[in-house]
């Protein structure tokens, strides 16, 4: 019994190390994302690049990404308490959705000044803006080399790992345009890139707010089907006799809840039909936490979709 006891301790000692392994590799790409996008919006109104603005404003909506998964998993370790029974993994949702909708006042912005550059050109420090776009480059590889181990089986990393590879798209942009501007004078390849680099921006900005926004609407969560889910169910156990009122959402990104009514043939299989549901909704659909209620006969809240009876309808005037 000791024994079991010591392995069990072990396993939850190597996931909290993971854990805060992981929070530090997240705090590790903040630091240095932030730092930079300091610099590059220092660098941008130095040089008069509205690319390495645009840049800066790119790698603010990663900071912001990068802090949003660093809260989150802080967030997700608190336990949940009086008032919040589900605890605090939907802060990492509400965060990304205000985040998102950030990004787009932010690509208005850049899009307007860009417009208006095409017409009165400003005149850019190349070598400056050509210096920074190099270390901002070098930047986020290094952030994305520290991400990229977490990146499969963490949505949260997977999602900041992402953003940072935008991000690299938009400094090679950079260093390209420098270039142009500083070998070719061509003046309209840096508002030309700063409308590249608020694509890559609305693209993203667009992917957080349709996923934030479904979660929130306690959305099925992407990939599943509900109706799929249900006929797993009935083949269950021979005795569940209807399946209703099955409801899937997410609390966060990956952790799905369900709930539902079974009627059974026979009331006293319920424990062992209980823990066989419990475990293909675990095995094969990824659900975690499940509330099922077990309907003594017809369903008792008579509502449609139920198999009641047209008579229980009488006392709801």
């Amino acid at each position: 019994m000791t024994h079991a006891h010591s392995h069990a301790n072990d396993h939850h000692h190597t996931h909290a190390t993971d854990v805060a392994e992981r929070e530090r590799k997240l705090l590790f790409a903040f630091v240095l994302t932030a730092g930079m996008m300091f610099a590059e919006a220092l660098g941008g109104w130095w040089s008069g690049s509205l690319a390495l603005l645009a840049d800066a404003g790119h790698m603010l909506v990663d900071a912001a990404a990068l802090m949003l998964a660093l809260f989150a998993a802080r967030m997700t370790r608190r336990p949940a308490d009086a008032r919040r029974t589900y605890g605090y993994g939907r802060m990492e949702v509400l965060a990304g959705f205000v985040n998102a909708l950030t990004q787009f006042v932010l690509v208005g912005f850049i899009a307007y000044e860009a417009i208006e550059r095409f017409f009165k050109p400003v005149h850019i420090l190349s070598g400056v803006m050509l210096g920074v776009a190099i270390v901002g480059l070098l930047v986020n590889l290094i952030v994305l080399r520290s991400l990229h181990d977490h990146a499969h089986d963490d949505v949260n990393i997977g999602a900041a790992s992402l953003h940072v590879l935008g991000d690299l798209l938009g400094s090679v942009g950079a260093v390209l345009a420098a270039l142009a501007v500083r070998w070719l004078g061509w003046n309209w390849a840096d508002p030309a890139l700063s409308i590249l680099v608020s694509l890559l921006i609305l693209n993203s900005a667009w992917q957080l707010l349709r996923r934030s926004t479904h979660i929130l609407l306690e959305g099925v969560p992407e990939g599943m089907d509900p109706h799929e889910v249900e006929t797993a169910l009935r083949g269950v156990d021979a005795s569940i006799r209807d399946v209703h009122h099955l409801h899937v959402w997410q609390l966060a990104s990956g952790s799905r809840m369900a709930t539902l009514h079974l009627e059974l043939h026979d009331r006293d299989a319920g424990a062992r039909v209980l823990a066989a549901v419990n475990r293909v909704l675990l095995e094969r659909f990824g659900i975690r936490h499940a509330t099922v209620q077990i309907d003594p006969g017809d369903c008792p809240d008579g509502s449609p979709g139920c198999n009641a009876q047209p008579q229980h309808h009488s006392h709801h005037h």
